[in-house]
Formats: structure tokens, sequence, C-alpha cells
């Protein structure tokens, strides 16, 4: 895929972006099949019935997946690169869930080009599923 990329480097703090996204019993399957990771939580309604979720739960990398997709599409956007991410899962997330993922500028260096970002998915009853932070390198094009 290529494109022409509006690459910024320039950021306030308090600045905020967002994505929305519902899961699917797909989305889960497909991310046992990305990752390997067949863990019958995620994809046997016999065995997770029997868990506390009283049913399957999607993966936890899904919920960073859609954080990532903020971070790497909209705030910081394209150029950044992970540096560090902290992450503290609070909620599970089922099928049907429909998730927002919000990202907010709290510290940024331009002399070092690196930006940190509060982090946090909530899903449609604005429960947090998993908060942490983002620390990223702003990677100039020329």
């Amino acid at each position: 895929m290529t494109g022409n990329y509006q690459v910024r480097v320039d950021f306030n703090v308090g600045e905020k972006a967002e994505m929305t996204k519902e899961v699917t019993e797909n989305d889960i399957t497909s991310m046992a099949e990305i990752t390997g990771d067949f863990n019958p939580i995620h994809i046997d309604e016999d065995f997770a019935n029997k868990t506390r979720f009283k049913g399957c739960i999607a993966h936890g990398v899904l919920s960073n997946g859609l954080i990532s997709a903020v971070l790497g599409m909209h705030l910081p956007g394209p150029g950044a690169i992970y540096l560090g991410q902290t992450l503290k899962y609070l909620n599970p997330v089922k099928a049907g869930d429909t998730l927002r993922a919000e990202v907010e500028v709290s510290k940024w260096r331009p002399d070092k080009k690196i930006i940190h970002l509060e982090t946090r998915c909530l899903n449609q009853h604005n429960d947090i599923i998993v908060e942490g932070e983002a620390v990223m390198l702003i990677e100039t094009i020329e």
C-alpha cells in the first residue's frame, strides 16, 4: 500500500484522538490464527462457559491493536514508532462488544521527537477494558 501520508512533527499536551470498532467472532478467530494463541478461553465456548467469564473472551492484544491503530493512523499518526507501552487489563471483551480506543498526549519532547500518550480502551458501557501509556518516536520523513 502506498500513498501520500500526512506526517506530523508537532503536538500539544491534551490533544486527543479515538477510533471505534465492534468486535466480531471472526476477529477473535482471526487473532487466534494470526498469533497461534488458541487458548480455549478464546475459541471453545464449552470450555469458556465454565470460567468466570461465562463465555469466550477476546485476546487482550485485540484491544491493544485498536489502540495501536489510533496511534499509527491518527495521533501521533504515520511515521510514529513504538518505543514502549504499558498496559493494565481491567475487563474482558466478548464478541459483539463495541470498543472505543482513546489516546491523549501527556508529554511532547520536540527536541528528542518523543511523545508520551495516555491510552485506554472502553466498551459500549464505558467500562475501561485496558489502560496504559505509550511512548513513541516521531520519525521525520523527508
